[in-house]
């Protein structure tokens, strides 16, 4: 899980950094191909998992948000080595001229075209990027429904894949039953999102966790992650979200305080 490929200065910690420096990408890139790593889409993936590969090593490479430095920077990295990657675009920031996300550009239409010539996967990640789990059903089924819509009639071809976009409410079953249902809907076949992790043959196709990489990743910590070191962390973050669940259940009144000796 990739965002923008730049030099930004941030004051986040390594582990909630999204954005990765162009000498750190192209490393990583390196050490995919120097590993014998080859890049599938989300689609490959789905059927892949849990399967023998013989000596291939598979692995997605994803780009949240839409940066257009995936563009002008990524790109010529990832065609060096006859890699590409899955694009996961905000469709209403994305237009004509760059619009901005955080500070950052995001990509043009030209751009997200010329991209899909080049074998990308250009996906959605929403219409404006909002906090999901705050809306209300019909606002979700808009932000899913309009974002593909828009993306399918700009570049001619379909959407299949969806990005969650901030931390993915997995400890509300109720929302994950809706999003899966609105996605298949949809006709999106999977989608990616914040979970911590690789992925396997268990985990739900609508909702794959990833491997998050920013500019702290040297190629030790990169190789660790690649190898499943990091995915550890997502039991105490699922732990962290469901405590965190019923907390804001219990000042609400509608968790019982004994539920927290239950966790």
């Amino acid at each position: 899980m990739y965002h923008a490929i730049e030099d930004a200065p941030s004051d986040w910690s390594p582990y909630y950094e999204t954005s990765t420096s162009p000498a750190v990408f192209a490393r990583h890139m390196q050490y995919l191909s120097e590993n014998g790593y080859s890049t599938i889409t989300l689609g490959q993936a789905i059927t892949a998992l849990g399967k023998p590969w013989g000596e291939k090593r598979p692995v997605v490479l994803t780009f949240d948000d839409g940066c257009r430095s995936v563009f002008t920077t990524a790109c010529p990295i990832l065609q060096s080595y006859g890699f590409t990657g899955t694009v996961f675009l905000i469709s209403r920031l994305t237009g004509d001229s760059p619009a901005q996300f955080r500070g950052t550009d995001c990509l043009t239409w030209r751009e997200a075209r010329e991209m899909h010539k080049l074998g990308m996967s250009i996906e959605s990640h929403t219409a404006t990027h909002p906090v999901l789990a705050t809306m209300t059903r019909r606002a979700i089924d808009e932000e899913l429904g309009s974002s593909k819509l828009e993306i399918e009639d700009r570049l001619g071809a379909p959407v299949t894949s969806f990005s969650y976009p901030f931390a993915f409410p997995e400890v509300d079953s109720s929302l994950v039953s809706f999003l899966a249902g609105t996605l298949e809907r949809y006709g999106y076949r999977n989608g990616v999102s914040t979970m911590i992790g690789t992925a396997g043959p268990a985990d739900p196709t609508y909702f794959l966790p990833r491997i998050p990489t920013n500019k702290s990743d040297d190629p030790s910590f990169f190789k660790a992650k690649l190898e499943g070191a990091y995915d550890w962390l997502r039991y105490p973050q699922y732990a962290y979200k469901r405590f965190k669940r019923q907390l804001n259940g219990i000042r609400g009144g509608a968790v019982r305080p004994q539920a927290l000796e239950e966790l």
